[in-house]
């Protein structure tokens, strides 16, 4: 593997394994078929690696099912052979929608979930009132977020202005000296 190839290999592959989307192993297979001319078979992708042939195998599946590569036939082999998805942006709308838009929706719903057991619990004391504050704030704030993923999965603009000061700060005390 030449030295440009390698470094965008290497570079990419640690930026997967931080997103805690892919694998670092996916992110490297994903930027070696991403830099080629050509599909490449799992014994090339395996060499290139310097990986067996079978981590290789389970490691492309998942790309194939994140959309990020794709499985391709050429004339004359038998093997199959597999290539990067191009279209980026269609990628990283469905990374988008699979893997963050289902976090914000767990997130609403277990504020949700608690906004009910603070209605049951009956009490409406100070401690109550602050609580029912500051789910309503985090409701706004990731139904925003939500609204906003579910815009840039149908390719939609999203204004940031719409995003800010949705949960008010409150303001800043003064530091009291010991």
């Amino acid at each position: 593997m030449d030295r440009p190839t390698a470094i965008f290999v290497d570079g990419i592959g640690t930026a997967a394994a931080a997103s805690g989307v892919l694998s670092q192993l996916q992110g490297r297979i994903f930027a070696l078929l991403y830099l080629r001319h050509a599909p490449l078979s799992l014994d090339d992708v395996a060499a290139a690696l310097e990986q067996s042939k079978s981590n290789v195998s389970v490691n492309v599946r998942g790309l194939i099912d994140w959309h990020l590569v794709r499985r391709t036939r050429l004339p004359g082999s038998r093997k199959d052979h597999y290539e990067a998805a191009t279209d980026l942006f269609r990628a990283v709308q469905e990374i988008m929608e699979r893997r963050f838009r289902w976090c914000v929706r767990l997130v609403l719903a277990t504020i949700a979930e608690a906004e009910r057991a603070v209605g049951e619990a009956g009490d409406r004391g100070q401690a109550a009132r602050v609580t029912t504050g500051r789910l309503a704030g985090l409701r706004a704030f990731f139904t925003l977020i939500d609204a906003g993923l579910g815009a840039f999965r149908e390719g939609k603009p999203v204004d940031p202005q719409v995003f800010r000061n949705v949960v008010p700060l409150a303001p800043a005390r003064a530091r009291q000296r010991r």
